[in-house]
């Protein structure tokens, strides 16, 4: 008896630092962004990443001087999008797509984390908070 009680107390502690390890690494997004800002973005779908924890879709952003920037935005987990209705098919590379987003605070890194987005073409959007 006295060794079931001591598993059963060894495999709760096991749960508690691996919980504990899932909560501290989860990142804050004030950490990362701008959260107070928000920036707008124009470009070309270059890839649409739809997973867990976080899905990303690329764009692809032409420069007045004609050179392109490939942006990083990063969305909500595929749970939270498809409780939303959109799918790993809802957004095509090659797609013209309007983002808003708060800016990552480091500009070089060309990141944004979504508000929202809009195709123009078949007036597809979607507008909420990424968790």
């Amino acid at each position: 008896m006295k060794l079931k009680l001591a598993a059963v107390a060894a495999f709760a502690g096991f749960l508690a630092i691996v919980g504990a390890g899932r909560t501290y690494a989860h990142h804050s997004f004030a950490a990362t962004y701008f959260v107070d800002q928000s920036v707008t973005i124009d470009g070309t779908m270059k890839e649409f990443l739809f997973r867990n924890p976080h899905s990303f879709v690329k764009v692809d952003v032409k420069n007045p001087d004609g050179s392109v920037t490939t942006w990083s935005v990063e969305w909500g987990g595929g749970a939270q999008l498809g409780a939303a209705g959109i799918t790993r098919d809802s957004l095509r590379a090659g797609d013209h797509v309007i983002i808003k987003g708060n800016p990552g605070r480091d500009p070089e890194e060309h990141r944004l984390r979504m508000q929202s987005i809009q195709r123009p073409t078949d007036n597809f959007q979607w507008k909420g908070n990424v968790e």
